[in-house]
């Protein structure tokens, strides 16, 4: 978490006052909790708040200055701006795409290359009727396209209900015209 441009998660901070409402727990300490949940697939407060607590000694060290508890963090989850967290993600992207531009990507296209993922995020029916996805769960799918070529553009993210599945027909159709494209353009 060192090598993160503090400046620029500040600058994100001050342009939505995300610590002006909330006082011991700040942004910081929130994304910092959730970036260890995250790279240690945590799956609720109560598991984040158990290993962080394992390690208290060394949460000052590691940058925590707030006390990590599962009310604070429900209150920092709930308080603090989602914006901030989406304008440091793009700050991040910026950084990261003009390192990896010059790098090669295998075949050599005439046109843009896009990468698309999809994945599904996992929701509380009764916070989330409109996302329902079985009897009893409710979940939304993210999709997600970056354009890999070129460092102007970020990319693309949309949610959608996670009741639209993938199908196999066009997916077997995307990848008979990759072949194709491949085929025609591609200098092996």
């Amino acid at each position: 978490m060192e090598h993160l441009p503090r400046y620029e998660f500040q600058k994100c901070v001050s342009r939505y006052h995300g610590d002006a409402r909330l006082r011991g727990f700040s942004c910081w300490d929130q994304y910092l909790a959730m970036g260890f949940a995250q790279l240690t697939y945590r799956e609720s407060l109560r598991d984040i708040e158990a290993c962080l607590g394992s390690v208290s000694g060394k949460l000052y060290h590691m940058g925590f200055r707030g006390r990590v508890a599962r009310s604070n963090l429900a209150d920092a989850n709930e308080a603090h701006d989602w914006r901030i967290f989406a304008d440091f993600a793009q700050a991040l992207i910026g950084i990261a795409r003009p390192m990896y531009a010059n790098d090669p990507i295998g075949v050599d296209l005439d046109h843009t290359l896009y990468a698309l993922d999809s994945t599904t995020i996992d929701l509380c029916l009764s916070l989330f009727p409109w996302a329902k996805f079985r009897q009893h769960k409710a979940a939304v799918k993210m999709h997600t396209l970056l354009d890999l070529l070129t460092t102007s553009e970020a990319g693309r993210v949309t949610l959608s209900p996670d009741k639209l599945r993938r199908r196999s027909a066009p997916v077997a159709t995307i990848s008979q015209r990759l072949l194709v494209l491949r085929t025609a353009k591609c200098r092996m």
